[in-house]
């Protein structure tokens, strides 16, 4: 999986005219998302940028502060970096294939200069409650790995999705996604945030793992995840 591709798709994106914006009605949004064409709040916009820095924070902040996270910083990295590129890349690439139109475009009293831009043409699924939710479920997993006995997990758990959580609403607030973009983000992200520790704990615990290679690559131009699984070994 490569964020070149994603990349590419992005750039491919051809933003809607005036004309084309002025022909939208939110009639045409199913029931479940319409809801959503009524908001706009560039301030609920930033303010989602704040929670989703404090759950990298968290992140960062419990590697870090935690002895035995400390001592294996480089795993604990690598496994983080793994996760970024996966959801980033497969989201990244899905927002270039639907270009959905994003909630406040339908909105009247969102300024023009925002609807017409190539972001606005990428709404599914939520960035930033994938983001959001693969870092909250990679932390708690890892502390929970780390510390399986800690009466702190609970807290850990309840803090980095509480943070998850407000980053969607926000992004719901401000206009900027639809339920079903963020529910989707929400999942894929819980989904990669999980996988990527534990396909690590079957790496380093079972005789699969052991035949399981799992490493990020670059190019230069591109970043993804290389993956190579040896069926046979003596």
């Amino acid at each position: 999986m490569s964020l070149g591709a994603s990349f590419a798709l992005s750039h491919s994106i051809e933003p809607l005219t005036q004309t084309e914006i002025n022909t939208l009605n939110s009639a045409d949004v199913n029931a479940f998302d319409r809801k959503a064409t009524s908001h706009w709040s560039s301030g609920a916009d930033k303010l989602s940028d704040v929670t989703l820095a404090g759950n990298f924070a968290l992140a960062g902040l419990l590697t870090i502060g935690t002895k035995p996270m400390r001592q294996d910083i480089k795993t604990v990295g690598v496994m983080f970096i793994e996760t970024m590129l996966i959801a980033n890349g497969i989201e990244r690439t899905v927002k270039g294939i639907t270009q959905r139109t994003r909630p406040f475009v339908y909105n009247p009293s969102a300024p023009l200069d925002e609807k017409i831009t190539r972001d606005a043409r990428q709404s599914f699924f939520s960035g930033h409650a994938t983001n959001a939710f693969a870092t909250a479920v990679f932390t708690s997993e890892v502390f929970r790995h780390y510390f399986p006995d800690s009466k702190l997990k609970p807290v850990v758990w309840v803090g980095s999705l509480g943070l998850a959580t407000a980053t969607a609403v926000l992004r719901y607030e401000g206009g900027l996604h639809y339920p079903s973009d963020l529910l989707a983000g929400a999942a894929f992200g819980s989904l990669v945030g999980w996988g990527i520790p534990k396909l690590h704990e079957v790496k380093n615990k079972s005789e699969l793992g052991r035949r399981l290679d799992i490493q990020p690559w670059s190019s230069g131009a591109a970043n993804g995840i290389y993956m190579r699984l040896a069926v046979f070994s003596r």
